[in-house]
């Protein structure tokens, strides 16, 4: 790549949702078609992995189901749960990952779109399995800043404060402020 400095990658979730006209979501993980050229593809948590290791990644994101805005809270509880086992999945192939897995951090990511039981549940699974950091995921998907926040008030409270806490996706300067007020560490 060229690049001598920290490298964060993403899973693939948000783009596995931005594309979802081409994708097909299973308990496998994600098959799609190539928008450049058509071919097949498929992405699973432990090719995720591996893939972002081949990039040289220092911070390595579980893969994850981004659940689209908006969603019932039948559809958010299926992807969060979909996103947790995916996660267990994530934390084995980073493990075995040797010299890598030893020098990155890997980070899982808290689903559950906009509502708190379903946050807390993928909270506490992912401390569960155990991160080196704890990303949120699934806002900035078009739920507007007001909602956000709202999340985020009991989104980031969910998580080890030891640990560092990373808003995905969010980085308009307004959004940092009130992101950092409510206990976010990092942004992209």
């Amino acid at each position: 790549m060229g690049w001598d400095r920290p490298i964060l990658t993403d899973s693939g979730g948000y783009q596995v949702m931005s594309l979802s006209e081409l994708t097909k979501v299973s308990e496998d993980g994600v098959s799609f078609r190539s928008h450049l050229d058509g071919t097949a593809h498929m992405l699973t948590p432990e090719r995720s992995i591996e893939v972002q290791r081949l990039l040289g990644a220092d911070i390595v994101m579980a893969f994850d189901e981004c659940t689209s805005f908006p969603a019932s809270e039948e559809q958010a509880e299926a992807s969060m749960l979909r996103s947790m086992r995916w996660a267990k999945r994530s934390r084995d192939a980073f493990d075995a990952g040797g010299e890598h897995a030893e020098r990155a951090a890997l980070f899982g990511i808290q689903q559950g779109s906009m509502f708190e039981g379903l946050r807390r549940r993928a909270s506490e699974a992912l401390i569960e399995i155990g991160f080196d950091g704890y990303a949120i995921g699934g806002l900035a998907v078009g739920e507007g800043q007001a909602e956000m926040c709202r999340v985020l008030d009991f989104a980031a409270g969910m998580l080890p404060k030891d640990a560092p806490r990373y808003l995905m996706g969010v980085g308009k300067p307004d959004d940092v402020v009130e992101a950092v007020r409510r206990g976010i560490d990092m942004f992209d």
